[in-house]
């Protein structure tokens, strides 16, 4: 999800920021076990006590693979990091005993799904990457989503074209921002994050483009001789669910007749909160052609026939990726897993590639001629294969096999789609890495970033880049492979979509600055 400082730099003080990412960058040794007694005291401290004993705590920056890849020519004990055998692990830790690799090589290989039925985080266990970034995020009980998240959604429009410029804009939602921080309960300073999106910001006037392009399509192929079905995946607020219906009824009354509009989630709880809220309450009063759905999009089973728009706004960002990496010498790929400890601490393992989501992932990518960035130069590869302590693995590259359940779903279940997505294609701040997430917790309204997805669960956001055009030619590899290139299907900038269907004058302040067009321009549109 993205954040407020994203919008045009940080709105809190640099000087915090500094002092905090240091005191987060010196401390890579810490135990995740000692956080966890730390965070069972938090709802007895201050935030301020309880976020500097988080982050002396928890191993925001365990030496992982990546660390001791940048750090090798510092440490001695990595004099026998080069051996003629294969070694699937990046590092040797010291802490760990031939006992204590052997006991992990022991340790069971569980799911996300596993871990959701257990109220306590895992312990001496393994998990694939994906396993632990989705756990970290959705688990019913400690998972980001579950309870930490909180929407930024002015109870009132902005009225642009009172506000004088792009400056104003920014003092106002940080003023706003800030009347939300003063209402968080101070148990919580450390873990709720604030997030928001355009169809917050932009509200009605974001949904109102993305209501236009349906419509216009609709009318285009439908219309009249079949219902106008939408499906949103990730409805939030229910924000553009309602500003879309909004502009149905007062603009199309003939189309909002027939209009259907479905919302479903990525995962069961959150359909839960999604049917609680009061907006969305409102709204399924206000439209009666509103449906929740309690059902996750990648359990659905259930086959829908007919023509369908299916919308996902912000949403692919959070979706689990897997981590690989490639041998120097062969190019085999190496999937990457998390051993987690009694002590909870965490290890970046490799193993051959044995999962079928990401041996399919990599089959159906290589029929789209694409090269993995970490593969390129070949030549000099093998140069520095030459040389002593020369690593043995390529950098590490995070591939969306989340996002590839979702197109099998789309294309299994939803044969007659048109689909309707945004996102971020570059993120800032983001961990190393091809396709990288942003890691990153909040104190008292700054953004901390951090250096590895391997943190607490629950305690810090995981998003990360969408390739949209690697993501084009999966699409139509996996939805659309009878059609062969397919002209319809779309990549385009979120700005070049609402120059075409938006209401620019709407958005557009007194200086003639326009903020829904200079904001979020790291978002792309996909449609098909």
């Amino acid at each position: 999800m993205s954040h407020l400082p994203r919008l045009s730099g940080r709105l809190a003080e640099a000087t915090l920021q500094r002092d905090l990412h240091g005191l987060v960058s010196r401390r890579t040794m810490s135990s995740t076990s000692a956080f966890r007694r730390i965070h069972s005291q938090q709802q007895q401290q201050s935030a301020a006590i309880g976020f500097q004993q988080l982050l002396l705590k928890t191993p925001l920056n365990r030496p992982c693979a990546h660390y001791h890849r940048h750090h090798q020519q510092q440490h001695q004990q990595c004099s026998n990091f080069h051996t003629s055998t294969p070694r699937r692990n990046l590092i040797e830790d010291p802490r760990y005993t031939p006992a204590k690799v052997a006991a992990r090589a022991k340790y069971p290989v569980i799911t996300a799904k596993d871990a959701a039925k257990k109220k306590d985080m895992p312990l001496e266990a393994k998990m694939l990457v994906r396993d632990f970034i989705d756990d970290s995020l959705y688990h019913p009980n400690y998972g980001y989503f579950s309870k930490q998240a909180v929407i930024f959604s002015p109870e009132t429009d902005f009225e642009f074209e009172k506000i004088k410029d792009n400056m104003e804009f920014l003092d106002i939602i940080a003023d706003k921002y800030k009347e939300i921080e003063d209402d968080m309960d101070v148990r919580d300073e450390v873990a709720r994050q604030v997030w928001h999106t355009p169809t917050e910001l932009f509200k009605p006037w974001y949904g109102y483009a993305i209501a236009k392009y349906i419509v216009t399509e609709y009318k285009l192929n439908n219309y009249p001789h079949k219902d106008l079905i939408i499906y949103e995946m990730g409805a939030g607020n229910g924000t553009l669910m309602m500003n879309i219906l909004d502009y149905i009824q007062q603009f199309e009354p003939t189309v909002y007749e027939r209009t259907r509009y479905r919302i479903i989630e990525i995962s069961k709880k959150l359909a839960q909160r999604q049917g609680e809220r009061q907006e969305v309450r409102d709204a399924t009063r206000r439209h009666r052609c509103v449906e929740v759905i309690n059902k996750s999009i990648f359990e659905w089973d259930t086959l829908v026939p007919d023509n369908c728009f299916f919308v996902g706004m912000e949403v692919l960002d959070n979706f689990s990726h897997d981590l690989i990496r490639y041998d120097t010498v062969t190019e085999e790929p190496l999937q990457g897993m998390v051993a987690i400890d009694e002590e909870g601490d965490y290890t970046e393992i490799y193993t051959p590639v044995s999962d079928p989501l990401i041996q399919k992932y990599l089959s159906i990518r290589k029929q789209t001629g694409y090269r993995p960035p970490v593969l390129a130069r070949r030549f000099l590869r093998r140069l520095r294969n030459r040389l002593p302590f020369a690593p043995n693995m390529t950098g590490p590259e995070f591939i969306p096999t989340k996002l590839l359940l979702l197109l099998e779903t789309l294309k299994t279940h939803f044969p007659k789609h048109r689909l309707v997505l945004s996102d971020f294609y570059m993120l800032p701040e983001a961990i190393p890495g091809t396709d990288a997430p942003v890691v990153q917790t909040r104190y008292s309204g700054t953004m901390v970033p951090c250096s590895t997805y391997m943190v607490m669960p629950g305690m810090f956001d995981i998003f990360f880049p969408t390739n949209f055009e690697l993501l084009k030619d999966m699409y139509q590899q996996v939805c659309r492979p009878s059609l062969g290139m397919e002209k319809s299907v779309k990549v385009q900038t979120q700005r070049q979509f609402l120059e075409r269907y938006g209401d620019l004058e709407r958005t557009r302040t007194y200086s003639g600055e326009n903020p829904m067009l200079m904001y979020y321009e790291n978002n792309k549109m996909f449609l098909s």
